[in-house]
């Protein structure tokens, strides 16, 4: 593998510290991620925004999924029992780890994290 080209001076005597690539030249810095990234820009375009449930499916708004294990609720002392199904589900980025949005009957609106859920 050979080392990228400088993205600010096109410099070819780059050197990887730690994370960062960096120029001698210009004393650019950036992420070694970002260069992988833009080494193989199909294979993260394709990855960006994709949800899957708990066995590989790719998940989609209004799908029904089903819980897969109970699931406790934070300042409840209620439980989301596994099987629980969960219709018309809303594809979400909360930044938390929680990708969707639900109503789920008997305990209202919340979020759930894919990893927990797998399509019906």
């Amino acid at each position: 593998m050979s080392n990228p080209k400088c993205p600010q001076c096109s410099s070819e005597y780059v050197y990887q510290d730690g994370n960062l690539w960096v120029c001698p030249e210009c004393a650019h810095e950036w992420s070694a991620l970002a260069t992988s990234a833009a080494e193989a820009p199909e294979a993260s375009e394709s990855a960006e925004g994709v949800i899957k449930d708990a066995n590989g499916n790719i998940l989609q708004d209004g799908d029904t999924v089903i819980v897969i294990k109970d699931l406790k609720i934070k300042g409840s002392s209620s439980v989301v029992k596994g099987g629980t199904k969960v219709k018309n589900i809303r594809l979400s980025d909360a930044g938390d780890g929680h990708d969707i949005a639900c109503k789920i009957d008997g305990f209202g609106a919340m979020n759930l994290k894919s990893e927990y859920v797998k399509k019906a």
